[in-house]
């Protein structure tokens, strides 16, 4: 028997304009259908460059009308843009005195109030009057780089913040307090190597949000629930409710974790830095105690062991970018969140299909160095993204021609930290990744540091007092006995604060 040949492309979006017409698809669900198509995703192209940092741009995100764009950048400004016509609509100096690294507006103030984190470890809150006068708070301050906030679905007041420290936050506006919930602990195993796990990402179940995730310098992306937590400090709240992590990486302590964020399903998406990004269901959790080598499928009941469940119980992969030099985020894009997107450090974006894990799209130009973030319209089909470039691109599908995917993405990728081996005295890699206490601060800032690299001819002198970290420095590069100091010869650099 004859299989019926499978539409794809345009003639899928034609046969829905058909079955609409006909009745048999309503108007909803036509609309969700056409957003969510390749075709779509293949006509994307910038549509518009924004430009007003000085520095590079760390953070973009929409209010949720998706009329107005908000920035952070290494210039400590935080811009408002009407992005549709590329205009600025307010600009400011957000009290930061070191590199914004998130800024987000607070939904139903009136898109007034404004709340940023930053390497200086500040929480600031920023509250815009009727004449555009802008004055900010200090909340509270973090031990070490606040990377990341995360705001309550659907609250103007309440939201969260993680940072180097370990230490998760809350913060309820109406009362500018802040409350220390937990230090996010490392696994028994590892309690002696380090005394807390250094936070580079969390993210809310918009679902359920008691439920937030919390990922940073170890394999494990945490669970909690707030509902466990007593607000009269009466409990130990820091044990998480599940533990989510790849069976092979468990154990692995090269890795960590730049990037969460969960679906309208309440799926879990992790990005790890030197290697891909997975995608986890609810029921692939390792339970509140994860024991070192264990798995969703050991921990489960049924001892059949068959192989298609093992198969169901294995995550996602998405695979082709390359995330080493930089703490990259990553989204779902989408109506119903059927795309996955991330940045990669050869400047490009790349696309793929949440089911399946599919590389449908390689995007060109999304930055000289790295894209670093890239957030998607709450009610179309538009991106922002930003990366070490000072400006921000918005990307529509108004490209006439379909894209088509580059022959070489690999080589591509790899090329893209090609001058980085060829111009450089020594690999980065030959230096330790240490992840206990001072060390890992230096070695992270080094390492965006070197990222800032560009095309001309120069050399940068890099110096850390450190003494721990000067006995990690491989002989031949110690250019001075006890001043530790770390010549590079590079092609050009762009100034780190």
């Amino acid at each position: 028997m004859n299989k019926r040949q499978r539409i794809g492309g345009t003639g899928v979006a034609v046969v829905d304009v058909w079955r609409r017409q006909l009745g048999h698809l309503s108007a909803r669900d036509f609309a969700l259908r056409l957003a969510a198509s390749e075709d779509i995703v293949l006509r994307f192209d910038i549509c518009r460059r924004l430009e007003k940092h000085k520095g590079s741009v760390n953070t973009v995100s929409f209010n949720a009308d998706g009329d107005i764009l908000v920035s952070g950048s290494d210039d400590s400004r935080v811009v408002l843009w009407d992005w549709e016509a590329g205009n600025v609509k307010l600009s400011f100096d957000s009290g930061h005195t070191h590199n914004i690294f998130q800024a987000n507006i607070m939904p139903f103030s009136d898109d007034r109030s404004i709340v940023t984190c930053a390497a200086d470890g500040q929480v600031r809150h920023a509250q815009i009057s009727e004449q555009g006068e802008v004055e900010t708070k200090l909340l509270t301050k973090h031990q070490g780089r606040a990377h990341r906030l995360a705001i309550e679905p659907g609250s103007p007041y309440t939201f969260y913040t993680c940072g180097e420290d370990g230490i998760v936050q809350h913060f309820d506006l109406r009362t500018e307090t802040a409350t220390e919930l937990f230090t996010c602990q490392p696994t028994k195993d590892r309690r002696y190597y380090t005394p807390s796990i250094h936070l580079n990402a969390i993210a809310i179940d918009p679902r359920n949000p008691n439920l937030f995730a919390v990922g940073g310098s170890d394999e494990y992306a945490r669970v909690y629930d707030l509902r466990k937590y007593k607000w009269d400090g009466s409990t130990d709240f820091g044990q998480p409710a599940d533990f989510f992590c790849p069976p092979h990486l468990i154990g692995n302590k090269q890795v960590g974790i730049t990037g969460l964020a969960f679906s309208e399903q309440s799926e879990l998406l992790v990005s790890y830095n030197d290697e891909l990004i997975y995608l986890f269901t609810r029921d692939m959790g390792l339970g509140p105690n994860p024991l070192p080598g264990s798995s969703a499928s050991t921990n489960t009941n049924n001892d059949t062991g068959s192989a298609a469940s093992d198969e169901k119980m294995n995550a996602q992969v998405y695979k082709g970018h390359r995330n080493c030099k930089t703490v990259k985020g990553v989204n779902f894009f989408g109506p119903n969140c059927e795309y996955v997107v991330s940045g990669s450090d050869c400047g490009r974006i790349f696309m793929w299909k949440k089911k399946g894990g599919q590389l449908v799209r390689v995007m060109e130009e999304g930055d000289k160095l790295a894209v670093n973030c890239i957030e998607s319209h709450p009610h179309t089909m538009v991106l922002a993204s930003s990366g070490i470039d000072n400006d921000i691109k918005i990307w529509t599908p108004n490209a006439h021609e379909k894209a088509t995917l580059p022959k070489n993405i690999e080589q591509k990728t790899q090329d893209g930290d090609h001058w980085m081996a060829s111009s450089l005295d020594v690999r980065l890699s030959s230096l330790p990744r240490h992840r206990n206490g001072h060390n890992s601060t230096i070695h992270r800032a080094f390492f965006e540091f070197m990222s800032r690299f560009d095309d001309a001819l120069g050399y940068i002198h890099w110096w850390t007092m450190d003494e721990s970290v000067w006995r990690t420095i491989p002989s031949k590069l110690k250019t001075k006995k006890g001043t530790p100091q770390l010549s590079i010869k590079c092609r050009s650099f762009t100034k780190i604060l």
